[in-house]
C-alpha cells in the first residue's frame, strides 16, 4: 500500500493493495537475423482483432488516444518505480510506454487518472483536469498552473498561493503526484457513474474503492462483424506502482476478453463484478 504522512490517515484511503519513442526502422531479429516484422509499437498495431471482429472509428477521442498509446517493445517488461522488473507470469503481454516517476505512486486508479489527466493536457483541455481527493476536495489543475497548492493540516485542505504561474511538464507532473498520493480508488470509485455492462466501451473502468481496491481500464475494443458483440483490451497498474500493462485473458489464451454472458470479469491478479464497471 502507499504510504502517507501520519496527519492525513484519518480520510486517505489505500490505491491497490518523456515516453521511450522505439524507431518505426526497429526490428525483432530471430532465426539467423531474419528480419520477420517491423516492431508494432502501439495498442492498435499490436493487437489484431479477433477473426470476424473489426474495429470501428466510431469511438470518443479519448478511446482514440488510448488505442493509440505507444508500447514497449514486443516481449519487453514491466517496471517497478525503483527499476525492478515484474515478470510476466501470465498477467500481462504487452507494456504501455509511459513514464511512472520513481516515487510507490502510480499504482492502479493513479494509472487511469494520469492516462485521462494525459489525454486533457495534451489536448490543452486544462479545465477539464480536476481530481477529488479522498476526503472530497476537489484540486482542480487549472489552480495549479496559477500557482496555487493545497495545503493539508489534519482533514482540513484549502489552496494557498505558493508558485509562479507555470505550465511545465514537471509541475504538471508534481500536480499528478500530489494527486496519487491523496487520492485513489475510494474517491475515484465516487466520481465515476456506474453504467451497465451492455454499454461497456473503451475507455470506461471497473472498479472496487476501498483498501484494498484495485481499478483498470478498458484499453480498446473490437466489434464482431455480424452478432455486433464486443471484445476488449483490459490494463492496469497496480502495487507497488509499476508501468501500466495490458492484461492477459486469465479463461482464454490471448487478451481480448468478452463480457457476454458473464457475471465475474476475471483478470490475472482481480476478480470484478460486471456491476464494478462505470465511466468518467
Amino acid at each position: 500500500m502507499k504510504t502517507f504522512p501520519i496527519i492525513l490517515l484519518t480520510f486517505l484511503s489505500g490505491s491497490c493493495f518523456e515516453p521511450t519513442h522505439f524507431s518505426h526502422n526497429q526490428m525483432i531479429w530471430v532465426d539467423n537475423n531474419q528480419e520477420v516484422q517491423k516492431i508494432k509499437n502501439t495498442i492498435e498495431s499490436r493487437y489484431p482483432p479477433e477473426k470476424g471482429f473489426e474495429r470501428k472509428d466510431d469511438i470518443s477521442n479519448f478511446g482514440r488516444y488510448l488505442r493509440n498509446l505507444p508500447l514497449k517493445p514486443v516481449n519487453g517488461l514491466v517496471k517497478y518505480y525503483d527499476g525492478s522488473v515484474k515478470q510476466r507470469n501470465n498477467v500481462y503481454s504487452g507494456v504501455i510506454d509511459l513514464p511512472i516517476g520513481k516515487k510507490n505512486l502510480h499504482q492502479c486508479a493513479d494509472a487511469i487518472i494520469r492516462l485521462r489527466a494525459d489525454y486533457f493536457y495534451k489536448n490543452k483541455r486544462y479545465d477539464d483536469i480536476h481530481f477529488n481527493l479522498t476526503n472530497g476536495f476537489l484540486v482542480e489543475y487549472t489552480k495549479w498552473r496559477e500557482g496555487y497548492r493545497v495545503k493539508v493540516e489534519g482533514n482540513t485542505t484549502t489552496w494557498v498561493k505558493k508558485e509562479e504561474v507555470s505550465n511545465t511538464q514537471e509541475d504538471y507532473w508534481k500536480y499528478l503526484e500530489f494527486i496519487f498520493t491523496y487520492a485513489g480508488t475510494l474517491s475515484l470509485s465516487k466520481e465515476l457513474r456506474s453504467i451497465s455492462i451492455e454499454e461497456a466501451r473503451i475507455g470506461d473502468v471497473f472498479i472496487r474503492g476501498g483498501s484494498p481496491g484495485h481499478a483498470i481500464i478498458i484499453i480498446d475494443e473490437i466489434i464482431d462483424i455480424h452478432s455486433k458483440n464486443k471484445m476488449y483490451l483490459l490494463a492496469q497498474s497496480y502495487m507497488p506502482a509499476q508501468e501500466l500493462q495490458i492484461l492477459n485473458n486469465s479463461k482464454v489464451e490471448g487478451s481480448w476478453y468478452s463480457f457476454e454472458g458473464e457475471k465475474t470479469i476475471s483478470t490475472p491478479e482481480w476478480n470484478f463484478s460486471i456491476n464494478d464497471l462505470k465511466r468518467f
